[in-house]
């Protein structure tokens, strides 16, 4: 792979940038996985705010923003940012999610024991998510960029510490944290969408 093949630094979505063929179908099929976990997670969130009563989904609710140890969204000055260290903020957060979201859904198995349908949609989401960060790590290392997620105990630490706070904190508190969860999978899959997106060339994707 030539340098230029193997750099996303200077790449500013300029389609004359040619990828060798297998890594062109490698970036193509992750972002069809993007692009479907999109959809997904938005069914998810519609999904999960169904099952928690009111007020969710209440005209003019607004559920307050509980601080999420580990991970938040990405951040305004994501786009401004070269395509190969959005992958890799994309790539770090999508590792973390597959804990979040399977400690949403132990706690929704107590909240919600009787909406087996969330429950499997949860376990979907984050087998599906860990399915997308692996196949972007796969793109960054091809690329010559590889990622920079957090460690195992992070990720690990951060689950614990979700778990723990929906646990000890009230109802209430512990379904907004879910939500939180569920929105954040759905903001960072939709953004792995649009990175992914600026390397398919056009017309392909």
């Amino acid at each position: 792979m030539s340098q230029r093949e193997g750099s996303l630094d200077n790449h500013q979505a300029d389609s004359s940038i040619s990828f060798l063929p297998h890594l062109e179908a490698k970036i193509r099929q992750t972002h069809n996985l993007a692009r479907l976990l999109t959809k997904y997670a938005e069914q998810l969130l519609e999904e999960y705010v169904q099952q928690q009563g009111e007020p969710f989904g209440l005209p003019g609710f607004s559920p307050p923003r509980l601080p999420l140890a580990g991970l938040s969204g990405p951040a305004p000055s994501h786009a401004g940012l070269p395509v190969s260290e959005r992958l890799r903020q994309d790539a770090a957060a999508l590792s973390v999610l597959p804990a979040l979201l399977d400690a949403v859904r132990r706690r929704q198995a107590e909240l919600n024991p009787r909406a087996p349908r969330l429950l499997r949609s949860l376990e979907d989401a984050a087998r599906q998510v860990r399915a997308l960060g692996a196949a972007v790590e796969t793109v960054l290392a091809a690329l010559g960029a590889a990622a920079r997620g957090p460690g195992p105990e992070s990720v690990a630490a951060a689950a614990a510490t979700l778990f723990t706070a929906s646990s000890t904190t009230g109802v209430f508190s512990a379904k907004v944290l879910g939500l939180h969860v569920c929105g954040l999978y759905g903001e960072w899959v939709s953004r792995t969408e649009g990175d992914l997106g600026q390397l398919v060339p056009e017309g392909v994707a």
